[in-house]
């Protein structure tokens, strides 16, 4: 386990300045000047020029780029072009609270609903509740984001028409506001891991040791939970980092159309205004979450089968 988190460790900035240096390069590339943006279309030559100078926009893009690379490795993440002289650090901080809350919410959602289903179903194979069930995870798993948002939205609505509870579909900061982003976000990975939990489990069942167990009389709960359910979740603890990939492409449409402002929001308007700078940060933020979870899927994976060897 050691070795595995000093080569991923090794590893992260070669990682980091890969991710870095393609959207910087992206950025610098990119049509369009964001001084001229930044001031709003006036023709000011001495106002460009302090901009340029103030922002480094002046220098070789070589030394643009290390400036950035030095400034990220001390945890300065440059300033905005949006907001003028505004750090990027305040612009995302609170953002990445508000990701971070939601993303976990979905991830426990997917679990805690597609791990029961899909075991269920492996323990009652072609039943119609069985078809039924992963007819229905399919269908989460399948359903783009935005899609499911509107039907939500059109339920939500038609109960607020009829008088009875509704939520409301934009905001963030009461508990109400969790509950429509939350069950859009999760919807993929459930269905996903439902799937997962029922093939796994049901490959599992099959198993020498499995029938072994029957024979000697041995409680069907028992060999449910003990002996097979352990061998069956190593491939589920596997699928946790890719969710979490899900989580994070989700969150940019979930976030924009519920209006949350967590760090997939303030990427789409950051885009929209040519916020370089508020850009490359959030990417390099959203990679290394990505990485973090992959590493601590990884570890779970060795810690729940010693026997497994992870390849770093």
């Amino acid at each position: 386990m050691f070795k595995l988190i000093l080569k991923r460790l090794l590893t992260l900035p070669f990682v980091i300045v890969s991710i870095t240096f393609i959207t910087f390069a992206v950025g610098y590339a990119a049509p369009g000047d964001p001084v001229l943006a930044m001031l709003g279309g006036r023709t000011d030559p001495q106002a460009a020029d302090r901009l340029r100078h103030a922002y480094g926009l002046d220098l070789p893009w070589q030394e643009q780029y290390l400036n950035y690379l030095t400034g990220l490795l001390q945890g300065d993440l440059g300033l905005s072009f949006r907001y003028q002289g505004r750090p990027v650090n305040d612009i995302l901080g609170d953002g990445i609270s508000v990701s971070i809350t939601l993303g976990c919410a979905a991830l426990l959602l997917s679990l805690a609903v597609g791990i029961p289903i899909g075991l269920w179903a492996a323990f009652h194979q072609n039943s119609l509740g069985d078809r039924a069930s992963m007819a229905l995870m399919l269908m989460l798993f399948s359903i783009p984001s935005f899609v499911l948002i509107a039907v939500l939205r059109w339920i939500n609505y038609q109960l607020y028409l009829r008088g009875l509870p509704s939520l409301p579909v934009a905001g963030w900061g009461r508990p109400e506001h969790w509950v429509m982003p939350t069950l859009v976000l999760a919807s993929a990975s459930m269905g996903y891991i439902a799937r997962l939990t029922r093939i796994s489990m049901l490959e599992v069942l099959k198993q020498d040791y499995v029938r072994t167990a029957n024979a000697k009389g041995l409680l069907p709960r028992r060999i449910n939970w003990v002996h097979a359910f352990r061998n069956a979740a190593l491939p589920i603890i596997t699928v946790i980092g890719p969710s979490i990939a899900f989580l994070v492409t989700g969150a940019f449409v979930v976030e924009s159309l519920f209006s949350i402002p967590g760090i997939g929001y303030l990427s789409v308007q950051a885009i929209q205004q040519r916020d370089y700078p508020v850009i490359q940060s959030s990417t390099v933020i959203l990679a290394l979450a990505v990485l973090f979870m992959n590493l601590v899927t990884d570890l779970l994976y060795s810690l729940i089968d010693p026997r497994v060897q992870v390849e770093g």
